[in-house]
């Protein structure tokens, strides 16, 4: 892990940006006033400040946690030595990536998760493919368990959770806190100069990712309201052109077409709408199913297993909503990406030569799906007619 560390690292060294012409400053900085920064004694003015101090784990007030040395996704990498017992608390993408990686290793894994299921973000089906492989892996999933307390004595610790009105106990070595990220907001003069913040904790924003202040904009993490690199990266675009190019030009940041992905094994990827959001916003929809496990690539690769659900308008080809669960579900994502995107429909997907044997064309076969499902069916008994007559005839 830290020999490939140290490859990526210079992708977003001050050494880079130095390269590309920005001043790189480092140490403690604080806002002073709206176009006022200041790190240690130096002082900085500005037309423009975007803040992007991003969000760090949530630690949840647990009776006698504190007294556990508990790891989160910041300092999980300082670890030497793999824990015979790890608990990992929190059955989100963190905490299920986190899990299944720590199991490969040897430690012997329980994942505690409130909710009636791991990725409750997710479709019950997707999660169910996750929660098959990590119950065939050795790891203990403990969904529908609300953690009470922590207890330590000289035989190690136990986490306390309750369960259907009873107490269950999971011993433990180390604990993982994997329960989201809450975003940095305090310490650097938000507050202090009135930049408002939201019930949620995060700072408030409008379209143009500005704050109240129109020349503080902001993004990534800290306002949200999806907590991912590439959403991150996504908004900054908005926030620096904005910043620099106010009050000439502004745009507003797009969130039509978000996708994310869960990097457990088998991977979990969606763009839009899944059935459950749908299902509960009273959304009209289809289903198209394609099974990767009937794919002649997945099969030679010994990756059987998944599958690729999309959503569409009823009796149309426009893509709603795209699951992708199996090998490299989050690169076979971006076929939907594109198509939702640009409103290219199941039909056009279909029509695209796709190389055999590879994974993306269950991309293709999910479209072959749809198109069997509304195959004009006055069409299809002319057709027949004419071939028999056509057979006859000869």
């Amino acid at each position: 892990m830290r020999s490939i560390v140290l490859q990526v690292e210079p992708h977003d060294s001050a050494e880079r940006y130095r390269k590309l012409g920005v001043d790189v400053i480092t140490g403690d900085a604080r806002l002073v006033s709206p176009w006022e920064v200041t790190v240690g004694d130096k002082r900085i003015l500005a037309r423009s400040v975007i803040i992007a101090t991003g969000a760090r784990p949530l630690v949840p007030s647990i009776p006698g946690l504190e007294e556990t040395e508990y790891l989160t996704s910041d300092n999980l990498w300082n670890l030497r030595e793999l824990p015979k017992r790890l608990v990992v608390l929190g059955g989100g993408p963190i905490g299920c990536e986190l899990a299944q990686c720590f199991a490969r290793f040897g430690a012997q894994v329980a994942l505690i998760e409130m909710a009636p299921r791991l990725l409750p973000r997710e479709d019950a089906d997707a999660a169910a493919e996750v929660t098959r492989r990590f119950a065939a892996e050795g790891i203990r999933v403990a969904s529908g368990h609300k953690a009470l307390r922590v207890e330590s004595g000289d035989d190690g610790h136990r986490l306390i959770c309750e369960a259907d009105k009873q107490d269950v106990t999971f011993a433990f070595d180390r604990i993982l806190l994997a329960l989201g990220r809450k975003p940095t907001v305090e310490g650097f003069g938000l507050q202090e100069l009135g930049v408002r913040i939201s019930s949620r904790g995060t700072v408030e924003a409008d379209a143009l990712l500005r704050t109240n202040f129109p020349n503080i904009h902001v993004c990534g993490d800290v306002t949200g309201p999806y907590q991912s690199t590439h959403v991150a990266a996504h908004q900054a675009w908005y926030a620096a052109v904005n910043a620099l190019l106010a009050p000439f030009w502004s745009f507003r940041t797009d969130y039509r077409v978000i996708p994310w992905s869960t990097f457990t094994d088998p991977e979990v990827a969606r763009v839009g709408l899944s059935e459950g959001e749908a299902t509960q916003h009273k959304i009209p929809y289809e289903i198209s199913k394609y099974g990767i496990d009937d794919l002649d690539r997945a099969i030679a690769d010994s990756a059987a297993h998944g599958f690729v659900k999309v959503l569409t308008v009823p009796g149309k080809d426009r893509i709603l909503g795209a699951t992708i669960v199996g090998e490299h579900a989050g690169d076979l994502l971006a076929e939907f990406v594109l198509a939702m995107k640009h409103g290219i429909g199941l039909n056009k997907l279909l029509g695209t030569i796709h190389i055999y044997p590879t994974l993306a064309e269950a991309n293709k076969y999910v479209a072959g799906v749809w198109k069997r499902n509304h195959a004009p069916q006055r069409v299809l008994r002319l057709a027949e007619r004419f071939f028999r007559w056509r057979r006859g005839a000869a």
